[in-house]
Parts: structure tokens; C-alpha cells; sequence
């Protein structure tokens, strides 16, 4: 797995569907925006949020996405550790097998 290459491959595919379908991306992308602004969460609590479904429901591009973003907020490898033991406890099994896959693309996306 290459996490770098993964991410820029998810975001060429996000262009490529903005382009392909461009007003319910473009709402998709005013709903998005509009829910991480800081209210009674701040938009890194909702990150961990995202980043925990994501993980929980097993998809990768997702989990990758959500785990940049978190890196730009500048959380700690020690708070998405505590994510994902959430997660663990949340979704038994499957979720350790993600979780695994989440952390090492964390890892590398830090290197």
C-alpha cells in the first residue's frame, strides 16, 4: 500500500466526478462544508467522527480522506489512536482488521 499515491488517486477521482455529475457535488460539497464548521463540536471532533464511520463501515478512500484532514488539524497520533480504540470497541472484529489499515495509512501519510 502506498497511502501518498492512494490519496491523490482518490482526489483525482472526486475531480473526475465533479466534473461528470457537478450540481449534486456541488450540493455534496455545501452540505460538507457546512456541517464541519466549529459549533458545539469543533471541526476536529467532527473529523474523529467521520474518520470513526469511515473506518467502521470500511471504506479506505474515506478513511484516507478524513485522516488528512486530520493531520492539517493537527492531531496527534496518540487522539487517532484513541479513535480507533473507539472504533474497536464499537465494531468488534471487522472494524480491527480497518483499523489496522488505518493506522498504517496514518503512518505513512505522517512520514
Amino acid at each position: 500500500m502506498d497511502a501518498k499515491a492512494d490519496l491523490a488517486a482518490i482526489k483525482d477521482r472526486s475531480r473526475a466526478l465533479i466534473k461528470a455529475v457537478n450540481a449534486p457535488m456541488k450540493g455534496f460539497g455545501q452540505l460538507s462544508a457546512a456541517v464541519k464548521e466549529p459549533g458545539a463540536l469543533s471541526t476536529k471532533e467532527k473529523e474523529f467522527i467521520a474518520v470513526g464511520i469511515a473506518i467502521a463501515q470500511g471504506c479506505d478512500d474515506c478513511v484516507n480522506f478524513h485522516i488528512e484532514v486530520l493531520q492539517k488539524l493537527g492531531c496527534s497520533r496518540e487522539e487517532f489512536c484513541e479513535v480507533l480504540g473507539m472504533c474497536l470497541q464499537m465494531g468488534g472484529g471487522p472494524v480491527v482488521m480497518n483499523a489496522g489499515r488505518a493506522l498504517e495509512v496514518w503512518d505513512q501519510l505522517a512520514a
